[in-house]
């Protein structure tokens, strides 16, 4: 039976929602994942045992706020993401990417002024200013108790789905993975990861699999550049690449042809015009993993909106859980965007080994709606103190344990240091831990868009 080493450490990662039980399984079952792999591909007797530390976990649940760059630190939300109040409640609104201030702004019929905004919003009631500021492009959600959004159509949909829902596109042939010649074991070496996702979520899972080795390749078009520090923070171990879908369809085309992975973050269906639904893919690349991820899930009426992990903590109640009666709060970390994350690498992985027994090409997807469902399942939502002793997933349960407790000091024996392109680094190490395994990436981030969209 393979083992799995837990170090509970109390006050890693502090909610009253179980938020570091969530953190702590979703890294343990990425790591077991990960050993699987490696043990298979090695031609190991024993999977090694996995290890998970809260200390490690917590720190890199925190990551983008750990970043340091030539000792700055980083900038993770801009002055118009945040709660305001309305005439009748509350609304978390998104604007850290230029263009989506700019819709913000345009919905609203202000100018980019604080005061403004506030004062706008204070006329309007929650509701009002979700489907308006929605309607113009831009992000803005309503607060709503659990109750209500139990009683939302999209909680419906999502109550009805898998936290991780995967299956077979096709009878592709099984897959005959090469034993990887390296010292630590890379469960993911020699195997190309297509990233075509952006802010948290999804770059924290091909960080990951980047991590186990993988020949990660993030792409992203060229008009929308992303946040300089965010790619910072969840761009250890890959390459970046710019690529209009658009008009350069060869060089896709080309790529996807030796890709083994295809990671997708954007909302469900907007990548379907240029041929990138689960389906399509797989036609043209049999045996490929596709890998989805999206805010909302999709499915349900709010299938085709944008969302960050703000905006579903928000909807979701988990913002009035963690709150008062004087104000909405927040998890103490964007706990849906790396638990998702985590849990997005560990399909993968798993979807590997499983092509190697029986082939075919696979998908997989999680969305963050769905993950909030998990954290907050039994939970009274009268005052938001209940708890999850059960927070279990898929093959954690029935491994052998090894718990053992220990004090939360900080983060700073998770933390490492780097030169890179974009200056010295300091930044959070990753918490999938297994004998044998790596400790760290073998590369630092490099800028946005500097590498050239091929493979090595």
């Amino acid at each position: 039976m393979t083992g799995i080493k837990f170090v509970v450490r109390e006050g890693a990662l502090q909610g009253r929602l179980p938020v570091q039980k969530l953190a702590r399984t979703c890294v343990a079952e990425c790591t077991l994942a990960a050993a699987g792999l490696a043990a298979r591909r090695a031609g190991l007797a024993e999977v090694p045992v996995a290890r998970v530390d809260d200390g490690a976990v917590a720190t890199a649940f925190l990551s983008e706020r750990h970043l340091l760059i030539n000792g700055r630190a980083p900038v993770n939300f801009a002055p118009l993401s945040r709660f305001w109040r309305t005439a009748d409640g509350w609304v978390r609104t998104h604007a850290n990417y230029p263009h989506h201030r700019a819709r913000l702004l345009d919905a609203l019929g202000v100018p980019d002024d604080t005061a403004a905004v506030e004062a706008a919003l204070a006329e309007r009631s929650a509701l009002e200013v979700e489907e308006t500021v929605y309607a113009a492009g831009g992000l803005a959600v309503a607060l709503r108790s659990p109750a209500e959004w139990a009683a939302h159509p999209q909680a419906a949909d999502i109550a009805k789905r898998p936290l991780v829902e995967q299956g077979r596109l096709d009878t592709a042939r099984v897959r005959a993975f090469a034993p990887p010649d390296t010292s630590p074991l890379l469960p993911a070496a020699g195997l190309r990861v297509l990233d075509l996702t952006r802010v948290l979520a999804g770059p924290v899972a091909t960080r990951t699999l980047a991590l186990l080795g993988a020949d990660v390749l993030r792409l992203d078009a060229p008009r929308l550049p992303e946040l300089a520090d965010q790619h910072a923070d969840t761009g250890l171990g890959k390459r970046s690449a710019t690529l209009d879908l658009a008009t350069d369809r060869q060089t896709f085309e080309e790529l996807l042809a030796a890709a083994d992975v295809v990671v997708t973050g954007y909302r469900p269906g907007a990548l379907d015009r240029f041929g990138l639904s689960a389906e399509a893919l797989a036609e043209r690349r049999p045996g490929v993993v596709v890998a989805q991820l999206s805010a909302w899930g999709a499915y349900g009426p709010w299938r085709e909106r944008r969302g960050f992990d703000s905006l579903v903590q928000a909807a979701t109640g988990i913002a009035v859980l963690e709150g008062s009666a004087e104000r909405p709060g927040a998890l103490p970390a964007q706990a849906l965007d790396h638990g998702t994350g985590y849990l997005l690498a560990a399909a993968v992985l798993r979807a590997l080994t499983e092509q190697a027994d029986e082939g075919g090409s696979r998908f997989v997807r999680l969305a963050l709606a769905r993950t909030a469902r998990w954290l907050t399942d039994g939970v009274d939502g009268r005052d938001g103190r209940g708890d999850r002793t059960d927070m279990v997933a898929g093959d954690v349960e029935g491994h052998s344990e090894d718990v053992e407790s220990d004090s939360y000091d900080g983060p700073a024996p998770w933390l490492s240091e780097t030169d890179s392109a974009l200056g010295r680094l300091r930044y959070a190490l990753s918490p999938v831990s297994f004998e044998g395994g790596p400790a760290d990436w073998d590369r630092p981030p490099v800028p946005w868009g500097r590498d050239a969209a091929r493979w090595h």
